[in-house]
Parts: C-alpha cells; structure tokens; sequence
C-alpha cells in the first residue's frame, strides 16, 4: 500500500463509456508518469475499485448508459469515502457540477480538458487523498501504542 510517498506514482482508474476516448486518455496519463487502469461503466468502476484499494483519483465520466457518473459517484463514495473523484463531461450544466460536488468529487472538468490541468487536479487530489490515508495511519498505530501504555 503507499503511504505518504508524494514521489510514488499516482494511480488512477478512468471510467468512461466511450472505448476510444480511454483507450486515448490512458496513453496521454501514462506518458506522464500515472498508472491508470480503466473501467467502461459505473457497474464495471465499482467492481474494480473492489479489487484495487490503493487507486488515489477516479477520473469519472458524467454521462454514461446505465449507472451515470453521480450514481457511481455516490456509490463510490459510500464503499470507499477517502477515494478522490474527477468528474469528466462534454455535457456539463451548473446542476450536474452541484450536484456531483455535493456529492463529494473533489473537482469537475468539461471534456475536453486541458492535459496541464487535468493532470493538476490530479496531483491534488492524489496529494489529498493520500494525507487522509497517513492520518488514519498515525491514528491506528497511536490507538496500538495507547493500548500497549506506550
């Protein structure tokens, strides 16, 4: 599992119904240095999220068949809370951006995005994430000494 290290690689999982659109997207984040794994759907996202518990930043598609993007969003939050999510549109409206930061996305980006910030918001929420994770961390090994009168 990574704990703080702020020099280990990010790893992301990209979920968008749109095969060319990932397949495109994962090329352009690994050649800046991010493991990425890919899910095509809400259903398929939340499944692999199940397998892979160290994913840092989720890169969400809003408008996808089936699960949209906030349903798997509020999914997503709710079996994995610290988990931090981009939400990606071509359609974005004000009300979907609300809502999916109300649901807890850490940002929301218009399709197409500028690499530079995409690649921004990710280091941010990975950096995030990943200070939530080391804090749980202090508090368990804190909680094992308390236990032990150290």
């Amino acid at each position: 599992m990574n704990t703080t290290s702020a020099m280990s690689t990010p790893l992301v999982m990209l979920v968008d119904d749109e095969v060319s659109f990932v397949e495109i997207m994962t090329k352009r984040l690994k050649k800046r240095d991010l493991e990425v794994i890919t899910a095509f759907s809400g259903k398929e996202a939340l499944e692999t999220l199940a397998e892979h518990h160290n994913v840092d930043v989720v890169i969400l598609d809003v408008k996808m068949p089936g699960m949209d993007g906030i349903e798997t969003l509020k999914k997503m939050k709710v079996a994995h809370p610290l988990i931090e999510v981009i939400m990606l549109t071509a359609h974005a409206t004000v009300e979907s951006a609300i809502e999916g930061m109300r649901f807890g996305a850490f940002d929301y980006l218009m399709k197409p995005c500028a690499m530079e910030e995409l690649m921004g918001k990710v280091h941010e929420a990975t950096r995030k994430k990943r200070n939530h994770d080391e804090k749980i961390q202090e508090a368990h090994i804190k909680e094992i000494l308390a236990k032990r009168g150290f």
